[in-house]
């Protein structure tokens, strides 16, 4: 027997099994073809599977890279109130106050030492001013946009446009819904690492001689801190009674703090909240403060 019959021979199984497998394949075909809502049939997924590294890398991303553009955008607004501070009163903190505070704010924010440097020799050459804008949000609600820029005339139109695309706009009187009030901001932990509860910080606030105390949360560094609010001559007169008290500052700063505040409904909630992180990725804008409950 010739070795091409043998083989020939011993493949026909083989084709046999071959052929069966094309039909039965033709046969099934209609059935997986079938529409997806058929009760008889399930779906067909082909998609491949996910290598490991995609899924945490997209997770990573999602996380990360908000946070790192939010921390850019940040550093970006310290460094315009540092050029600010310096073209007011100097580049000499020990004389200048209201640089020493941003000073501080910077540092609380870890934003990087050549940087800070970097925007306080640069401030003797800013062109920007500062610009106070008072707004209506959605329900009522008051905003104070506070602006550094070098262009005023665009800076309003920006403000403007953003505001009315989000059901909001420009109006007189908004400044009367807030006081002007020394924040103290300081760590959740006291010096020796324990959490300072709210009853805690409302017992020393009395004793320090600020008005009042709330918790909040600082996103980019992810920590609880403790906001003590007085009045602003009595400012670091508070701060050093904090410290002494065994509390751990970590800046100061002026803010517009609200003297009445209004409930917003859900829709109007979602509206606002809308429209106050629009303002805040706007690059010139370097506060807002509302009277949203």
């Amino acid at each position: 027997m010739s070795l091409p019959s043998a083989m020939g021979r011993a493949a026909a199984p083989y084709r046999c099994r071959v052929l069966a497998s094309v039909l039965a394949l033709k046969e099934l075909a209609p059935r997986l073809a079938a529409p997806a809502h058929c009760s008889s049939c399930r779906a067909l997924h082909t998609s491949g599977a996910t290598p490991a590294g995609h899924n945490k890398w997209s997770k990573v991303k999602h996380i990360k890279g908000p946070r790192d553009a939010e921390r850019s955008r940040l550093f970006q607004k310290l460094a315009m109130l540092l050029r600010f501070a310096v073209k007011e009163g100097g580049p000499n903190p020990d004389l200048n106050t209201n640089l020493a505070n941003i000073i501080e704010q910077c540092r609380s924010k870890s934003m990087p030492k050549a940087s800070i440097e970097a925007a306080i020799k640069g401030g003797d050459k800013g062109k920007s001013s500062y610009l106070l804008y008072e707004a209506r949000g959605p329900g009522g609600s008051a905003l104070l946009i506070e602006v550094l820029t070098d262009n005023a005339k665009r800076a309003y139109q920006d403000i403007r446009l953003i505001l009315s695309r989000n059901g909001a706009q420009m109006s007189d009187g908004a400044r009367h819904s807030f006081d002007k009030k020394g924040v103290i901001t300081v760590s959740g932990q006291d010096h020796q690492q324990r959490p300072v509860a709210l009853e805690q910080a409302l017992e020393l606030a009395i004793e320090a001689g600020a008005q009042d105390v709330w918790e909040d949360e600082e996103e980019e560094e992810e920590r609880a801190v403790l906001k003590f609010v007085c009045e602003v001559p009595s400012l670091h007169q508070v701060r050093e009674k904090l410290d002494s008290l065994g509390l751990r500052s970590l800046s100061t700063a002026l803010e517009f703090i609200p003297n009445a505040r209004v409930r917003l409904s859900d829709e109007e909630m979602e509206r606002a909240s809308q429209l106050l992180a629009t303002l805040g990725d706007c690059q010139e804008v370097i506060r807002v403060s509302d009277n949203i409950e």
